[in-house]
């Protein structure tokens, strides 16, 4: 069945949270500022690391990947939430809801899996650092970022193939603010065992892969930071990893309290507030919390504002 011809609805209504339409303007103007400082803050971490020679380094190598990730975010995912904010009616296309659904799993697996990544990179560091310039080579670096790439590539693609085989017959209200799986597959009017059961297999693949690689890291991180002698070199090893730590545990947090729930505890509009905090508010605590805790990072910045200040 072509199923991406014969669906009868052609277009969505995204509802947006609309249990909030009292405070609309507020919202829009927070959002509108969370999106700006995200936006303008990923991208200026984007061409700092980008433009100082003495950041090329793995560690920033892959921050520069997690800068682009969630500058990307802000591009896919909150614009419709700022048009629901001020419009009636927030209609998206049929095609334009499937492009938002490929673009929303592809980043959620690609920051998955660059978060292990980095994860692996600081074992390499503090575990093995004799073998960290052979082990994270520039060639291997970039190797590690195309699998990341690659991987969430073939999850977003099995995502949303399986979801343009369903037909959408009447019903074409979204209770969401974005294109998600879960409330496209409320909407279905045929079976979603094979899109259930995708889910069921990326999302193992995409969380819990990392998870346990990132379990795994630290363990020996901690084993190892713990047999240095001296204070401060325990102290100088924690705080390489200690923003990876906390990015870790706000990401994965969020998105287990988002998933990781019984339907009876949490309601549809709590679940779109842990949504917004999960691709939104995240994506600019990740800004915050490597700039504002990264020495390097905040030394690139002064000395190229400085360039800019006297040439």
């Amino acid at each position: 069945m072509e199923i991406g011809n014969s669906s009868l609805v052609t277009e969505f209504i995204l509802a947006g949270l609309t249990e909030y339409s009292k405070i609309k303007l507020p919202f829009f103007f927070l959002f509108l500022g969370i999106c700006i400082v995200t936006v303008a803050g990923n991208l200026g971490l984007v061409i700092l690391i980008g433009l100082n020679p003495h950041l090329h380094s793995p560690m920033y190598y892959f921050l520069f990947n997690l800068s682009f990730i969630d500058l990307c975010y802000s591009s896919v995912i909150t614009p419709k939430l700022l048009i629901n904010f001020v419009s009636k009616m927030n209609i998206i296309s049929y095609g334009g809801c499937m492009t938002q659904l490929f673009f929303y799993c592809f980043l959620v697996i690609a920051e998955c899996y660059l978060l292990m990544v980095m994860a692996f990179d600081r074992y390499v560091a503090i575990c093995r650092p004799l073998l960290y310039t052979v082990t994270m080579s520039p060639q291997v670096c970039s190797i590690l970022a195309a699998i990341v790439y690659v991987v969430a590539f073939i999850g977003a693609w099995a995502h949303t193939g399986c979801m343009l085989r369903l037909t959408f017959c009447n019903a074409n209200t979204i209770s969401h603010y974005v294109c998600d799986i879960l409330p496209l597959l409320e909407l279905s009017c045929t079976s979603t065992h094979i899109n259930e059961l995708v889910v069921f297999i990326i999302v193992g693949f995409a969380v819990g892969l990392p998870t346990l690689t990132i379990i795994v890291s630290y363990t020996f991180i901690i084993s190892s930071i713990l047999h240095i002698r001296s204070t401060d070199g325990r102290s100088k090893a924690f705080s390489t990893c200690s923003s990876h730590i906390i990015v870790v545990f706000i990401f994965f947090g969020s998105g287990a309290f988002m998933y990781l729930h019984p339907s009876s505890v949490l309601s549809m509009d709590q679940g779109k507030v842990s949504t917004v905090f999960c691709t939104i508010v995240v994506p600019m605590l990740n800004l915050l919390i490597y700039s504002f805790r990264n020495k390097e990072v905040k030394v690139a910045l002064k000395k190229s504002l400085s360039r800019k200040t006297f040439s």
